[in-house]
């Protein structure tokens, strides 16, 4: 369970820059990114929280998982992919920095978030309700927003030099790795860099569930950042590189065997007497290969590679204009381009897979531009309100296609190509959104807030123009963890959602109070992209697999449920310390109302409960972790059911001076469960010739050092 706090900045201007400071949970008018973010319920985690969990585990989207309405659905160490509120990552408008990175990998291999490591976040805000249309467009859930540190001057007319270093080990999987920060900086320039390594091999399950194959991984990743500050504003340059050899992926066919991706960042900030301006570029290039690493046989045969390059461009203008002392008026544009090859090479002495290359996707391009206005006013001390509209054109398109021959081997792929070619492959969707929230604050301690939001979200790349029918280049495709096979619909239309979210939170008195929230909602969307059933897989002695191939097709869908977080303390004394209870539960429930059943991934109801003590240094909790059966499964997937399991985590941290030390043992009595979104195991199939739900880890002591100086 995570202490939650937040982290602001003042807005910026010329003369000053400022530097984060740990508060307690609020609301948060100002984001950690310096840009303007209007008056949402918002969790931020500062650099302070994101400490406490860094030795832990290299996956962001991980640490989110204690967040009430927060779930990730399974992927490789540092890649599980992160659904709020029953909704994935796919749906979610997630900015690292400030920008969009786009899937490079029909299987989603390298989400957002993989690019980032907690070593070196300075903060993470969630938005699980109605996410402003200010904050971006072409989603329908929420929004997840990670920053490194931002900017920081000397203010003595000395050169100011300051950093961070860390490590850890973590013995479930003999994970390693570290981290170091290092800025240098003047009154007018600051020079920051950023790297990390981590590695980690296969880990073990709980109790006798053994070696879970294909989650080894290694990465590294470095970033150099350049900031000048002048009269006319802030100017931030930005370049980094992240290296993945490998990753494996227990619920998938196939590994990955190399990731590399390369970025330049531009960002402009000032402040007028009328408000502030924000401006931001970027460029990505991303090169992505695919192939089965030793616990799927290797690669000594050739095995089955798959490639993926993708350059994206970007530009954001955004303006908050003061119209008055009680009103903001936010106008922006942004432009985002993505340019997509998906081609897989012949395997040499393959009657299969040869002798020509498999084209996927060819040279695809999915181009959006987006506009919003937004309204936010302060009517007196008690009620806000916040109002938006927004539009996004979205324009994308394919090259043709081919298969790895035309013989008796491929004739569905062969044929499912000559009708892909036959037909135009430009697609255009005109999305209107629109966000509407008030806040009411009746009495000191007394929240009230109501939100409804109409987003729209077009198809992906894949989503749309994956042509293969074949058995084998089906179930290549899919970010699902099934084990499935999935065909693309050109004719695809936008997702339509309409969300109702509220919240109520109560605050007793004093410096630490009692504090309550609870918070519904409902999302109905018209056009969800689902499947539906086109065969049945069966083996080479013509036996059902317990597998199938699925197309994407549009369907209605609802989600409802409710997230209550609680946090009491519970002494308060020189010579005992200071004592504090934390609670988060979430229930989320998932219907395709057109088929009549579950939603897939749908996160069963969970408790998370912590007893947390510190005593000057020392910092201890004991954390309790109850997840219930999942039986309500989407039977069209075969989706496993998984059994409840509670777990109990043990951490204690001593901090000195500049240095932290820390120790933690997750899942102490080495429960065995499964993962309730880890879907299949695949690695299994290999070496044992059938694949069972990918299990959950088992007991890891996790060591962590650091210093700031």
């Amino acid at each position: 369970m995570l202490l939650i706090s937040a982290t602001c900045l003042a807005p910026f201007t010329p003369a000053v820059a400022q530097e984060s400071v740990a508060l307690p949970q609020i609301d948060v008018d100002s984001p950690v990114d310096g840009s303007s973010l209007p008056s949402v319920s918002a969790t931020i985690l500062s650099r302070t929280e994101v400490r406490v969990r860094q030795s832990r585990t290299s996956d962001t989207a991980r640490i989110l998982q204690s967040l009430p309405g927060v779930s990730g659905n399974s992927g490789g160490g540092f890649s599980t992919m992160p659904a709020l509120r029953g909704l994935n990552e796919q749906r979610l408008n997630i900015l690292v920095d400030g920008f969009v990175i786009d899937p490079a990998c029909p299987n989603d291999m390298n989400p957002p978030l993989s690019y980032t490591d907690p070593q070196t976040i300075d903060a993470i805000t969630v938005i699980t309700g109605v996410t402003p249309v200010s904050m971006g467009g072409d989603s329908i859930g929420g929004a997840i927003t990670v920053e490194t540190a931002p900017p920081v001057f000397s203010t003595s007319g000395n050169t100011l030099f300051k950093g961070e270093a860390s490590s850890f080990f973590r013995s479930n999987d003999d994970a390693f790795g570290g981290a170091v920060t290092l800025t240098a900086a003047s009154d007018r320039f600051s020079l920051t860099y950023n790297g990390s390594y981590t590695q980690a091999g296969n880990y073990r399950g709980g109790g006798d569930l053994g070696v879970v194959r294909s989650t080894e991984y290694a990465k590294t990743d470095h970033a150099l950042a350049l900031a000048m500050q002048t009269a006319a504003g802030l100017l931030e340059l930005k370049g980094g590189y992240h290296f993945s050899p490998y990753e494996g992926f227990a619920n998938q066919y196939m590994d990955m065997t190399s990731n590399r991706s390369w970025f330049l960042n531009a960002h402009y900030k000032t402040a007028f007497d009328w408000g502030d301006l924000d401006v931001r570029a970027q460029y990505r290039d991303t090169d992505h290969a695919m192939n089965f690493l030793e616990d799927k046989g290797g690669t000594a045969d050739g095995g089955m590679p798959m490639n993926t390059k993708v350059h994206t461009a970007s530009y954001a203008i955004k303006a908050e204009i003061l119209a008055s002392s009680k009103d903001k008026i936010r106008v922006g544009n942004e432009f985002h381009h993505q340019w997509l090859d998906d081609y897989w090479p012949p395997v040499a002495g393959s009657m299969m897979m040869g002798p020509n290359t498999f084209v996927n996707i060819n040279a695809g391009k999915r181009d959006r531009l987006g506009t919003f206005l937004e309204w936010e006013r302060r009517w007196n001390d008690a009620v806000t309100t916040l109002a938006g509209v927004r539009h996004d054109m979205v324009w994308m398109d394919t090259g043709d296609v081919q298969p790895y021959a035309t013989n008796m081997m491929n004739m569905a792929d062969a044929a499912a190509a000559a009708s892909f070619n036959a037909i135009g492959h430009a697609r255009s969707d005109s999305n209107w959104s629109g966000t509407a929230l008030v806040r009411y604050t009746p009495a000191q301690g007394v929240k009230l807030e109501l939100g409804y939001a109409h987003k729209l979200r077009s198809p992906n790349l894949y989503e749309r123009y994956s042509w293969g029918r074949g058995s084998m280049a089906s179930r290549m495709i899919g970010w699902f963890g099934d084990g499935n096979g999935y065909v693309g619909n050109i004719d695809l239309k936008p997702e339509r959602a309409d969300t109702v979210s509220a919240s109520f939170t109560w605050a007793g008195a004093g410096a630490e109070p009692v504090t309550v929230t609870i918070a519904p909602y409902y999302t109905h969307v018209d056009d969800y992209i689902d499947v539906v059933k086109l065969a049945s897989f069966t083996d080479m002695m013509g036996m059902p697999t317990g597998f199938a191939q699925l197309r994407f097709a549009n369907r209605k869908a609802e989600f409802y449920g409710v997230d209550v977080s609680a946090a009491a303390p519970l002494w308060d004394s020189a010579g005992a310390g200071r004592g504090k209870l934390t609670a988060a539960a979430s229930w989320v429930h998932g219907d395709n109302l057109t088929d009549g059943r579950p939603l897939y991934h749908q996160m069963p109801f969970n408790l998370k409960v912590a007893l947390e003590h510190r005593l000057g240094g020392l910092e201890s909790a004991i954390d309790l972790e109850w997840v219930t059966e999942k039986n309500r499964v989407d039977t069209i997937r075969n989706e496993p059911r998984s059994g409840s399991y509670a777990l109990l985590n043990l951490r204690t941290a001593y901090v000195w001076s500049r240095f932290r030390v820390s120790l933690d043992i997750e899942n102490l009595l080495d429960k065995g469960y499964s993962l309730p979104l880890g879907g299949m195991s695949l690695g299994d199939l290999k070496a044992t010739g059938f694949a069972r739900p990918v299990p959950g880890r088992g007991r890891s002591v996790n060591l962590g050092l650091g210093v700031t100086f």
